[in-house]
């Protein structure tokens, strides 16, 4: 299975992603600079953290203009895989993959954390290590990060179940509906503002962000 990482001018968890895919998973890991347009190699798109071009105009806004992200938005199409982790969520909705938007923490504060996450859903490639409502941590860093939509379309992403992640317990950025994390309707573009690679080794003190990445490669290996 063959990964890309996406470096943007400004990324700064993109090494932090492969290390997960090519070192503990031990899988083939491409980073990919913004301006390359080749993906047709690789199964998973990975979006990662940073700030993207400075987070100029706001966060994600530039970066959706990439040559790189006509290729992932086909990527997308043809129902590969796309993860999109913090400013990597914020792409994804910039360029409507992903519904809603990322806008400014409630309190305005930047902020560096780590937070209670509960699965909402494990019948996903990316959440099938993990149980049904099972609570995980993960840490957070972010300015902007509070998941924004109206109400039809918060309506839509419940009725049709695209809601992966919720925040448990304290909201810390009032983020709509507690939402930390969604999917598209087909279920292989998943965005998220948490960090799962920041929680991959045990020597950071946690594994929950791991399961994630397991949960996708064995699915694909297993033909799930």
């Amino acid at each position: 299975m063959k990964f890309a990482v996406i470096v943007f001018p400004g990324s700064n968890c993109d090494r932090d992603v492969a290390y997960v895919t090519r070192d503990i998973l031990q899988q083939p890991t491409r980073m990919v600079w913004h301006q390359d347009t080749d993906i047709s190699d690789i199964d998973v798109v990975i979006l990662p953290g940073g700030f993207s071009y400075g987070d100029y105009l706001r966060c994600g806004a530039i970066a959706r203009f990439s040559p790189v992200m006509s290729s992932i938005v086909e990527h997308a199409q043809k129902g590969k895989f796309v993860l999109g982790i913090c400013n990597g969520f914020q792409v994804l909705t910039e360029s409507g993959l992903l519904p809603g938007a990322l806008v400014k923490n409630r309190d305005l504060h930047f902020i560096c954390d780590r937070v209670t996450l509960k699965v909402e859903r494990n019948d996903l490639p990316w959440t099938s290590c993990y149980k049904q409502v099972e609570k995980i941590t993960l840490p957070i860093a972010h300015g902007e990060g509070r998941f924004y939509a109206d109400d039809q379309t918060l309506n839509e992403l419940e009725n049709n179940n695209q809601v992966v992640f919720r925040y448990q317990g304290e909201n810390p950025n009032g983020s709509l509906r507690n939402i930390a994390g969604i999917c598209n309707g087909k279920g292989n573009v998943l965005g998220m503002m948490p960090h799962p690679e920041r929680a991959a080794d045990g020597i950071l003190g946690s594994t929950d962000g791991l399961k994630l990445f397991r949960g996708l490669l064995e699915s694909v290996l297993l033909g799930v």
